[in-house]
């Protein structure tokens, strides 16, 4: 019989251990519990009771005894009841994912206040206006996130009230407006919902709960656990924490320290505090907060306090700790700790420094950075001139380079950026709701906020570029413009140069130069910090790693730069990209050819051509493998556009003979679905002469190096093969002219001859073709067409989107391997090559072999190497030690 399912955990009785149950934040407020930091106590609710609410839409009937059963375990140990009319005890109802989620879910703040405990709360804290501006808080949150009464109408209602006042900010209305202010909120929610604002405290704690449980598939949260690839069915944990009040004067507040930068990894303590507040208004921005440092001169005794904290929690955790605290009244509090969200520059950074410090091992390390996080910091930067004076300074809040139009809503950010454009959003600080605004733009920009804002810490997780708190700039969303303190307006389509590594903006687009990473991994020469701890990184990699690392490169200039960048040899050198430009001439000549003599003419002027070709790709890998696949598109690929063609003809008087000539080519080739019809290995058996001129380039181009004194080793890939008798075939054809070649030469040739699998039918039979091959190439991007049965190129513009929305995909199958069904052919094919030809060389070119999670796919499938465009080689030597490493953790702090 199975143990009844516990759906309550005290703080005391949980720890980090036990994330999945009790939410990242859950298991933080446990672990620090059993290290004995100044932690409110408080329960959890599991992620368990969260599954069974959406699966029925009712909590479990345990639940509510589990939960009263905690709550007064709680009213113990602060010697107070819940909501009770003389001093009364509140609570904080917050969510935890196992995954942090900063801002996507809900919170509800000082539960248990009502019409009676307002009084004994002012009388217990002596401080009227504290409590009614408590009450406000509550009857504003509760509306909002639990009762659905649109959040302006409260805003306006602060608004009416600060303009009647004639002041600024909320801290400026007194205890009798406050008062009056939540009367006016209370009438709100009576009439957009026709209901009262509930007293009773433990109606308001068993809704805010539900209120919890149902942000998890608000819309928010559905787009950034899309974004961050987080599954759908881990649910929130519910986190119900005694109250404590950084609002009560000048000896409380309210701040977030991380244990070290979190924008650039430099040791030391960050962070921003904000007196006499609560916690949410320094995440939120609405206020602008001051350095961490400030507290040392307003309270030495609570920051030398925090300070040690913070250091028990690096040590413990031995990573960037992220922590939220409360002074109350000279007593510090913490309330949350977790693994920090920082920037790609800060990831490498600070795994370098803790290994070097002795914390944590070269292997954790490497697990601890990514691939993805390496492309970021390959961006270029900007290339400041003595004139480029910035339009604004703000904080440096996720770093990079980015330029875009200026945008001053979410929906026009999405709108523009899909018709092509690049945008940067503009706030004065952002919210959850603006973050499919955020994913669409190149870069965020407020006028409030610090490091640890909404905008701030979202924008660190996704990779975005983001300036904070520029607060020279006045942004008025609804005229769609800012102004700045000069005098200078910035309207809605205008350019701006966003640096987020500076901290500045700038009007107009600011050229770009090449990072100081991107330069580094070219030519090996470290600079500073940062260069250095991806140097260092990547050669740890390197060094555990399985997985060769190939480059997809078509010309002598591609391949020297893979070479550059670490390329172990080419995986798929591309030889219809050599019959473009100029060369289209000579194609289409063979094509228009009406007899033998005129088509080899025409493969005869094509041959110096690719010989030239491969001896220059040769050259540059110069001892390394080439595989050089034979052409694969359609003939009619390097025609004129068959309209294009005909428009032309119909509208001149005096047609061109050629062009007549091209259009009957043009309309004999004509396929419905081309890309499964003539094409790869059915094209150079079906045009007499193509595939042996192709060889003969190959084979000369070895020759030639050889005889320069080269190592060449050029291996010949035969595209699109279904059958083995496909296969022989075309084997046959291509040792018949390496031996013609070796003949008259005098020199032996060894060009292994090896295919690619990109067809379900070849991935069935790699048995049989193995047979008659040397090597397996798995081409993934036909393979997922022709699996999935779609075409990529139409897919990705119809209905794929709408796909990923509705949760059918997770992610693009051309983005990341399918693994269920590509990668299950891979697998196969893998196995019965191996089985009929034992040590059987495979690895991928197609785009997945500089996907990370691809690669740690075809590590686990037993690949010998992944294929990739040059620009993502030191990503994929990345991903191929951390999966050598055989760990599920991954670099994303989410």
């Amino acid at each position: 019989m199975n143990a009844p399912t516990t759906y309550v955990y005290s703080f005391a009785e949980g720890s980090r251990e036990m994330a999945a149950l009790l939410g990242g934040k859950g298991a933080g407020l446990a672990e620090m519990t059993r290290l004995g930091l100044p932690v409110p106590p408080g329960f959890t609710v599991t992620t368990e009771a969260c599954k069974v609410y959406l699966a029925t839409g009712e909590e479990p009937p345990e639940l509510a005894v589990e939960t009263a059963r905690a709550l007064a375990g709680l009213e113990r140990a602060m010697g107070r009841e819940l909501g009770a009319p003389d001093d009364p005890l509140l609570v904080s109802v917050r969510s935890g994912a196992r995954f942090s989620m900063p801002g996507m879910m809900e919170t509800i703040l000082d539960i248990g206040l009502n019409d009676a405990s307002v009084h004994g709360l002012a009388k217990a804290s002596g401080q009227e206006r504290f409590a009614w501006d408590s009450y406000r808080r509550l009857v504003q949150m509760f509306g909002h996130t639990v009762m659905g009464v649109d959040g302006d109408l409260f805003q306006d209602a602060i608004a009416a009230h600060r303009a009647q006042r004639h002041v600024h900010a909320d801290q400026e209305l007194d205890a009798a407006e406050l008062a009056q202010l939540t009367e006016e909120f209370k009438e709100i929610i009576r009439r957009e919902t026709g209901e009262d604002f509930p007293q009773d405290p433990a109606e308001q704690l068993q809704r805010a709960i539900r209120a919890v449980f149902d942000s998890w598939n608000g819309e928010r949260a559905r787009v950034y656990r899309h974004r961050e690839h987080i599954p759908e069915d881990l649910g929130t944990a519910v986190n119900v924490q005694a109250m404590v009040f950084g609002n009560l004067g000048p000896d409380s507040g309210t701040g977030v320290a991380f244990t070290r930068d979190p924008a650039t990894g430099a040791p030391g303590v960050y962070g921003d505090y904000l007196p006499d507040a609560q916690g949410e208004d320094v995440v939120a921005g609405v206020r602008d907060a001051v350095p961490l440092t400030e507290l040392e001169r307003l309270d030495p005794r609570s920051y030398a306090e925090l300070v040690g904290h913070l250091r028990t929690l690096e040590g413990h955790y031995r990573d960037l700790c992220d922590v939220e605290f409360t002074v109350e009244r000279g007593r510090l509090w913490i309330l949350q700790t977790r693994v920090g969200k920082r920037t790609a520059q800060a990831a490498f950074r600070i795994a370098h420094d803790l290994r070097e410090e002795g914390t944590i091992t070269a292997d954790e390390a490497l697990v601890r950075v990514g691939g993805a996080e390496l492309t970021r910091l390959m961006f270029p930067r900007f290339e400041l001139r003595p004139t480029d004076a910035p339009l604004a300074h703000g904080v440096p809040a996720s770093p990079g380079a980015a330029v875009g139009v200026a945008v001053f809503d979410p929906a026009t950010a999405q709108r523009r950026a899909a018709d092509g454009e690049d945008v940067v959003l503009v706030r004065r600080e952002t919210t959850p709701d603006d973050l499919p605004g955020m994913i669409a733009a190149q870069a965020v920009l407020t006028s409030r906020g610090g490091k640890t804002s909404h905008a701030a810490v979202v924008a660190r997780g996704m990779g975005k570029v983001c300036v904070c708190g520029a607060e020279s700039l006045t942004v008025d969303p609804a005229a769609r413009l800012f102004t700045t303190d000069a005098g200078v307006v910035v309207r809605e389509g205008d350019t701006l140069s966003v640096d987020g590594t500076a901290g500045t903006v700038h009007l107009g687009a600011l050229p770009l130069t090449a990072s100081e990473v991107g330069r580094a991994l070219e030519t090996g020469e470290a600079g500073g910090e940062l260069t250095t701890a991806v140097l260092d990184t990547l050669a740890h990699a390197d060094a555990v790693r399985r997985l060769q690392v190939r480059a997809n490169a078509d010309t002598p200039e591609d391949a020297v730069r893979a070479r550059a960048l670490g390329a172990q040899g080419i995986g798929l050198c591309r030889t219809e990209h050599m019959f473009l430009g100029e060369r289209r001439a000579l194609v289409e000549a063979m094509i228009l050819a009406r007899d033998d003599t005129a088509r080899e003419e025409a493969l005869g002027a094509l041959l110096p051509l690719q010989r030239a070709d491969f001896t220059g790709i040769l050259e540059a890998m110069d001892g390394l493998p080439v595989t050089i696949r034979l052409i694969d598109p359609p003939l009619h690929e390097f025609l004129p556009d068959r309209t294009e063609l005909a428009v032309r003809i119909a509208g001149s008087g005096h047609p061109d003979p050629h062009d007549r000539e091209l259009l009957g080519a043009v309309e004999r080739m004509h396929e419905q679905n081309p890309m499964l019809g003539l094409r790869g290995v059915r094209l150079g058996l079906a045009v007499p002469g193509l595939m042996a001129m192709q060889v003969r380039a190959i084979a000369e181009a070895v020759v030639r190096r050889l005889r320069d004194g080269g190592r060449p080793r050029a291996e010949i890939m035969i595209p699109l093969v279904g059958t083995v008798e496909e296969l022989r075939l075309a084997r046959t054809e291509t040792e018949r002219v390496l031996a013609e070649v070796a003949a008259e030469t005098g020199t032996a040739l060894d060009c292994p001859v090896g295919t690619m699998i990109e067809l379900p039918r070849a991935a069935l039979t790699a048995g049989r073709i193995a047979e008659a091959a040397d090597f397996f190439s798995f081409g993934t991007n036909d393979l997922t067409q022709t699996t999935w049965g779609l075409s990529r190129d139409d897919a990705e513009a119809s209905f794929l989107p709408l796909y990923l929305e509705k949760g059918i995909l997770g992610v693009s199958p051309f983005e990341t391997i399918d693994q269920e069904g590509v990668g299950r052919l891979v697998e196969l094919a893998v196995e019965a090559g191996r089985a009929a030809k034992s040590g059987l060389q495979t690895g991928v070119c197609g785009e997945h072999g500089g996907d990370p999670d691809s690669i740690h796919f075809f590590h686990r499938a037993g690949l010998d190497y992944v294929s990739c465009s040059p620009f993502r080689i030191p990503a994929a030597r990345l991903e191929a030690g951390r999966a050598a490493l055989d760990t599920t953790e991954t670099s994303d702090t989410r």
